[in-house]
């Protein structure tokens, strides 16, 4: 489990800042693909940067699933020594008990699934659980939000047929988010809409737009940045789907 508050959270944050901001290197071309492994090896704070790995989660592979660049052995291992250094959850709450822990139980899911998928040889991973209830559109949207990772290729699940059933729920949360002015939470939605678009779901709302808005007003930090870039690939050139 990750530290809850005090002087290590913020280290971690910082962490995850600076791994994100990598990340965000390779798939612009400024980085070669293989770094997971030597980010850690290389970092001050071996602990801190294995916090990193499991806070940026699964877009620490979004450079192998939006460039066709092969997971590195090394990088592997040093995403499983993150997983075991922070272990996941045992039992996965559900959404109504526990939300923020649903949610993390997820996010976990996303990462352990894709290390199988990348590496080879390990086993898929199973859904931690239900998919999320349906409450009113505006906790629907929230918590999609917090799911963001999840919008990548090569996953799919109960979290994704619940996003391809309620376009509508979160078209509205960005529009509220933009409105609110909160980008962030706008962003991570717009991801949403882009990994649907990818996927030839017809939207309410035109992604493409909206991310250049979002972008704009508040496309800062790194992991913001990250998911832009992320929705951007998935957009492709001129808003048409890069496969």
């Amino acid at each position: 489990m990750l530290p809850e508050a005090g002087s290590s959270r913020v280290v971690f944050a910082t962490a995850a800042d600076e791994l994100a901001d990598r990340v965000l290197g390779v798939l612009r071309g400024a980085e070669n693909a293989a770094f997971i492994a030597r980010h850690v090896d290389a970092a001050p704070d071996a602990m801190a940067a294995l916090a990193a790995l499991r806070v940026v989660g699964a877009d620490v592979f979004a450079p192998h699933l939006l460039t066709d660049t092969r997971l590195d052995p090394e990088d592997a291992a040093a995403v499983a020594r993150s997983l075991t250094a922070f272990p996941t959850a045992t039992v996965a709450p559900g959404a109504a008990e526990d939300p923020a822990a649903w949610a993390v139980a997820w996010r976990d899911w996303a990462v352990a699934e894709l290390l199988a998928r990348l590496d080879g040889g390990r086993h898929p991973v199973p859904p931690p659980g239900e998919e999320p209830p349906p409450d009113d559109w505006r906790s629907r949207s929230a918590r999609m939000a917090q799911l963001a990772p999840l919008a990548t290729p090569e996953l799919d699940g109960p979290v994704h047929e619940a996003a391809r059933r309620d376009t509508l729920a979160l078209c509205r949360g960005v529009t509220r988010s933009m409105l609110r002015r909160d980008y962030l939470t706008a962003v991570r939605l717009i991801r949403w809409l882009a990994r649907l678009h990818r996927d030839g779901v017809a939207l309410p709302l035109d992604p493409r737009p909206a991310l250049d808005h979002a972008a704009m007003l508040g496309g800062h930090g790194p992991r913001t940045a990250l998911d832009i870039a992320v929705a951007e690939r998935m957009l492709g050139p001129n808003g048409e789907e890069d496969r």
